[in-house]
C-alpha cells in the first residue's frame, strides 16, 4: 500500500509541479518543446507502470465495499466518460500542445469544446470518481483518487499555462467555454451543436466503450454488468 501511495504522489507531482508550473517554461527554454515532451512522456510512463503495478499488488482493505446497486449507474457514467475522452482526443483543441492554430478560426470553440474546454480531463475525472465509488476499498481510493484529483486540478493548471503563452487569443477562447461541462452553455456564453461532435467520433467512443466493457472481467476480474 505504501508503494501505491508513493506512486500516486509521484504521478501527481510530475503533473502539478513540472508540467503544470512555470518550471515547465524554464525546461522548455533549455530543451525545446519536443525535448520537454520526450522527457515528460518518459516520466509519465514510469508513473503509469508504477501505479498500475502497485495497485495490482495492494491488499484488499474494504472501506464501504463494492456497491452492487451502483453498478447500473456506473455503466452510464463511464459511458459518458468514454464519450468525453474519445471525442475530446479526436477534436483539435488549443488546450493541447500544438493546437494553437484552432484559435485562428472564426469560432474556435466548436464540437465537444462547446461542452467543456477540457473534455479529456473531465472524462478522466468522471471515470476515476465512478470507479472509486463503485470499488470502495483503500487501494481504489489511492489509485482512482490520484486520477480524479489530477483531472480536477489539471484544467486550471493548463489554463494558466496556455494563458501565459497565448495571451488575448486564449482569453477569448476561455471566455466562450468552461471547465465544468455545459456551464458555458447554461450561462449562454456558448451553445450546443450536436452535429459538430462528428458521427465518427461518437461511433469510435461507443466502440471503445463496448470493447473495454466486454474485456473488463478478463482484465480486472470484475464483470460490470453483474448486479
Amino acid at each position: 500500500m505504501v508503494s501505491l501511495a508513493l506512486a500516486g504522489l509521484y504521478f501527481l507531482a510530475i503533473h502539478l509541479f513540472v508540467s503544470g508550473s512555470r518550471l515547465r517554461d524554464a525546461i522548455v527554454a533549455r530543451t525545446g518543446e519536443q525535448g520537454f515532451l520526450g522527457l515528460f512522456s518518459l516520466l509519465s510512463l514510469i508513473g503509469i507502470i508504477w501505479i498500475v503495478r502497485a495497485w495490482g499488488a495492494a491488499p484488499l482493505i474494504p472501506v464501504w465495499g463494492p456497491l452492487l446497486w451502483f453498478r447500473p449507474i456506473a455503466l452510464v457514467l463511464v459511458f459518458v466518460a468514454f464519450l468525453l475522452v474519445v471525442i475530446g482526443l479526436a477534436t483539435p483543441s488549443p488546450t493541447a500542445t500544438g493546437g494553437e492554430g484552432v484559435l485562428r478560426n472564426d469560432e474556435p470553440a466548436t464540437g465537444i469544446l462547446r461542452v467543456t474546454r477540457h473534455p479529456f480531463l473531465m472524462g478522466v475525472t468522471l471515470w476515476a470518481g465512478t470507479h472509486l465509488i463503485a470499488a470502495g476499498d483503500v487501494a481504489a481510493l489511492l489509485f482512482f483518487g490520484t486520477f480524479a484529483l489530477l483531472g480536477a486540478i489539471g484544467p486550471r493548471l493548463i489554463d494558466a499555462k496556455r494563458g501565459r503563452k497565448l495571451g488575448d487569443r486564449w482569453e477569448v477562447f476561455a471566455g466562450a467555454t468552461s471547465i465544468v461541462p455545459f456551464m458555458a452553455i447554461a450561462q449562454r456564453r456558448n451553445r450546443f451543436v450536436a452535429s459538430e461532435l462528428g458521427a465518427w467520433r461518437i461511433v469510435s467512443a461507443v466502440a471503445a466503450y463496448a470493447v473495454f466493457l466486454s474485456a473488463h472481467g478478463w482484465l480486472f476480474g470484475v464483470v460490470p454488468t453483474s448486479f
